[in-house]
């Protein structure tokens, strides 16, 4: 019996000690960089948006909205079983990426108040659960770019 409550004490003091640790001021924080962002030209008033937002930090994190001057109507969407459907936010794992590519996980514009021409640049502002928002400039590139081809 002894033995068990030595070994309960223990794993009480060391859930105590996890938990301290998580509130405390020196947590670490996600640490993103984005990467490969771009927009394929749009043919009709919508658009897509894709990029890789990599966390090398030891806190996961998560993208929570998208924000652009090119439309006031700007969403996160994952493609599941060929159907498209909007969500609240994207987890960002620790030590990770999030993928937003063609065929997956994407940014969806829509009622563009421009079409952007292939060479434009499209600024946007990432929203994160716990980060700073990150701004990103999309280079438009052709109606069919795909640099999973490449």
């Amino acid at each position: 019996m002894t033995r068990r409550t030595t070994a309960l004490s223990a794993a009480v003091a060391l859930a105590a000690a996890l938990a301290l640790t998580g509130c405390s001021s020196s947590e670490s924080k996600p640490d993103l960089e984005v990467s490969g962002a771009f927009m394929p030209q749009p043919v009709m008033d919508m658009a897509g948006g894709f990029l890789t937002i990599k966390n090398d930090g030891d806190t996961a994190d998560k993208l929570t909205s998208v924000t652009s001057p090119l439309s006031d109507d700007v969403t996160i969407h994952e493609t599941k079983d060929q159907k498209m459907r909007e969500v609240k936010s994207f987890d960002i794992p620790a030590n990770g990426e999030l993928k937003l590519e063609r065929g997956g996980s994407h940014i969806m514009f829509m009622e563009l108040k421009s079409k952007p021409k292939q060479g434009d640049k499209v600024s946007i502002e990432l929203h994160f659960e716990k980060s700073a928002p990150i701004k990103v400039d999309l280079p438009v590139e052709a109606p069919n770019h795909d640099p999973q081809q490449h």
